[in-house]
């Protein structure tokens, strides 16, 4: 969905249920750790916000988001963990590396959620500059770590 269209912090809950009793992994690529620090944090207060208990979010860190898909299989197969949430950032530059990393993420997380029967969000931003990025970190187009929080709460709640 365009980010121009809606916020990325906006989502609908009157259907979630509360999460106290799950427990969430968070995979967060070190790469532009200035961004994913953010995206991350709203990841985790939206968590909170719908009665996750701390203690059952665990975070861990990959070194760029094309190692996001074996941080999420590493989390998915630990069976306590109900959902994983993946949070990182790539940026185009001036070659294509930015097509082979989206898609290598976007369908290694596909593969691990189908694997393991888990909900694996997808909380990667994918824009052309450092403003874009920003914008979709806590600016003007909301947090994608928020987004990527409530469809894990939202998968959870089905």
């Amino acid at each position: 969905m365009a980010t121009s269209l809606k916020n990325l912090s906006d989502y609908r809950q009157e259907k979630f249920k509360d999460m106290a009793d799950k427990t969430f992994g968070i995979a967060v690529a070190d790469w532009h750790s200035d961004i994913t620090d953010v995206l991350c944090a709203g990841a985790i207060e939206t968590l909170l916000k719908h009665g996750a208990r701390k203690e059952n979010i665990f975070v861990n860190t990959v070194p760029g988001s094309f190692e996001l898909s074996l941080g999420a299989q590493f989390l998915a197969q630990q069976e306590e963990i109900d959902a994983v949430i993946c949070i990182g950032v790539v940026i185009k530059g001036d070659t294509k590396h930015d097509d082979y990393i989206n898609h290598a993420v976007a369908n290694g997380l596909t593969t691990v959620s189908l694997k393991y029967n888990k909900p694996v969000s997808f909380g990667l931003v994918t824009t052309n500059n450092l403003e874009q990025a920003l914008d979709r970190a806590g600016g003007k187009h909301g947090n994608k770590g928020v987004e990527a929080a409530a469809a894990a709460i939202h998968m959870l709640s089905f």
